[in-house]
């Protein structure tokens, strides 16, 4: 008997060097054409109490900044997944939670930004989709 193994791409990560494009709101940055979702990092909605805010703190940290984007090689929608850093190594995903504009969402960051997550980002909307399974 002969068994038939279909294998599945492995996963690329990427690298993704330039600056913001466009913000389309805290959580989901353009570079260079490209949409990048912040790995592990849950943003309100626009439509949400927040959501501007969260898109304006995110359209402040990287305005003019060159960007470093680690992809992981995984997509959400339209958007690639990724943690992306400013030149001096700032996380942008831990500096918008910093600021009390996002939360931490621990399935896909693995607790990663829990460290920085302050009061005020404990009261912004939890999506079920970043609890743990």
């Amino acid at each position: 008997m002969i068994a038939a193994v279909i294998a599945a791409p492995a996963l690329q990560a990427e690298t993704l060097l330039g600056r913001a494009t466009h913000v389309r709101d805290g959580d989901t940055i353009e570079v260079q054409g490209v949409a990048i979702r912040l790995q592990g990092v849950a943003a309100p909605e626009l439509r949400e109490k927040w959501g501007r805010a969260s898109k304006e703190a995110m359209q402040r940290i990287v305005s003019g900044q060159r960007l470093r984007c680690e992809l992981t090689g995984e997509r959400t929608h339209d958007r690639k997944v990724g943690v992306c850093f400013l030149d001096d190594g700032t996380d942008i995903g831990a500096e918008l939670i910093s600021q009390g504009l996002a939360r931490d969402c621990p399935r896909f960051s693995d607790g990663r930004y829990a460290d920085v997550e302050v009061t005020q980002s404990r009261t912004l909307p939890f999506p079920g989709y970043c609890r743990r399974r």
